[in-house]
């Protein structure tokens, strides 16, 4: 079957619900349908496995028929490293390699079960690492294949949404800032290139503002100006709707965000 008619499903996998945007394909027309389905989470947000064996379900919530999936990985499951530029390093196992041994010196032992990608550079510049235990990608792919569909891709949640918003950053500078429940991804773009790479867990009670996050994030970069724009994803309607879903805020403002509370504007993922 060509792609052009195959039915598509694009999942995101969260710690406590699966986010779910099907398109069934056909030669005379396309539909679009957008559910969500809740999950019964660990207690550690890290844990995949509820979620993953909940994805069977999911692409039967879908009612699409053998279709090509993707899955988005929320930034729980996912740890993110920079590499500065490295002109001795010319071959992409020597770049992977590095990768392995930062992520190694930082973690420790648990690094060595890690399914780990480095992205390309921009005129040779940072790369950005994301690593994932290794079996969560194959009990992924094998929940996928058991339900007679095709795993297309396994992305992380940071990653997908910078190349959404590749092309609207361009050559700015700005922070990319990543809200899921209970955590907070945030990501410097200088000039089109990675400078920095911050993810944190946060409490339910936790309430901070934005605006206090990124200037002391900017204090311990010591960069030479604040950068006054930031992009705010929350994940449940990324997820679904693709680049629909963005919200750009001034962060100069007073706005606060809630961990465990999703902006009402933006929670319509489950329509």
């Amino acid at each position: 079957m060509s792609r052009l008619l195959r039915n598509q499903l694009r999942v995101g996998l969260t710690p406590d619900r699966l986010f779910l945007a099907g398109r069934r394909r056909g030669f005379h027309r396309t539909a679009d349908r957008s559910e969500m389905m809740m999950v019964e989470a660990a207690k550690d947000p890290g844990d995949w496995q509820p979620a993953v064996e909940a994805l069977p379900s999911a692409i039967a919530l879908s009612e699409l028929h053998r279709p090509e999936v993707t899955v988005v990985l929320s930034n729980h499951f996912v740890r993110y490293a920079l590499l500065p530029a490295n002109d001795a390093l010319k071959r992409d196992d020597e770049w992977l390699a590095l990768a392995r041994h930062r992520l190694a010196a930082v973690h420790g032992v648990a690094a060595g079960n890690w399914a780990v990608r480095v992205s390309a550079a921009k005129g040779g510049g940072e790369r950005i690492v994301s690593a994932a235990d290794a079996a969560l990608i194959d009990a992924v792919r094998t929940r996928v294949a058991e339900c007679g569909a095709k795993l297309a891709s396994a992305q992380p949640n940071l990653m997908t949404t910078f190349n959404a918003l590749r092309k609207d950053i361009g050559e700015q500078s700005c922070w990319l800032v990543i809200k899921e429940t209970g955590r907070l991804t945030l990501a410097l773009i200088e000039k089109g290139t990675w400078r920095a790479v911050r993810s944190r867990r946060m409490d339910d009670g936790w309430r901070t503002p934005l605006r206090e996050i990124l200037e002391r994030e900017c204090a311990v970069l010591a960069l030479d100006q604040p950068y006054t724009r930031s992009v705010l994803v929350l994940n449940e309607d990324f997820a679904v709707n693709g680049r629909e879903a963005l919200h750009v805020p001034d962060w100069t403002g007073e706005d606060e965000f809630e961990a465990g509370a999703p902006d009402a504007a933006m929670a319509h993922a489950a329509r």
